[in-house]
């Protein structure tokens, strides 16, 4: 029974962590064609001016005109963006977080969560390893990072 949890697990890993990507802001930018424009002008954008960008604004920065399709593709980016902006609690369920805590496999979730930087997954793995509950308890602790 163990041993089938366990198998579970991995495979939602494996394909949890193909379905993740990581883009910046930008690159979302770059991709949609129809407001590509704003790579080509001459303005320092951050993500909360370009998240406050209109039809009306994009038109000021850069002298065209969006259109409908445009518009449309400037408001899908920004969309996505926001949902970026969130955080990137939205990669694995919470459930899924707290399951694979208790189960001894937190280092997973934490190093899949924060792209394999940072030093929360490396202490988890140490914690598990030398005994069991002190890596749930931090993993669980940790929680709040993600969620």
């Amino acid at each position: 029974m163990k041993l089938t949890l366990t198998l579970l697990l991995c495979c939602i890993f494996a394909f949890s962590a193909e379905a993740v990507t990581h883009k910046k802001w930008q690159d979302i930018v770059s991709e949609t064609t129809e407001i590509a424009g704003l790579n080509n002008a001459d303005v320092a954008l951050n993500m909360d001016s370009f998240l406050d960008l209109s039809p009306k604004k994009y038109r000021e920065i850069t002298g065209e005109r969006l259109g409908i399709k445009g518009s449309l593709a400037l408001k899908a980016a920004q969309k996505q963006v926001k949902k970026m902006k969130k955080g990137r609690a939205e990669d694995i369920p919470k459930g899924l977080y707290i399951l694979a805590v208790i189960l001894g496999w937190g280092f997973l979730v934490m190093g899949l969560m924060d792209d394999w930087e940072g030093n929360n997954w490396w202490v988890n793995l140490i914690l598990v390893v030398l005994c069991w509950l002190p890596g749930v308890i931090h993993g669980l602790v940790k929680m709040k990072e993600y969620y």
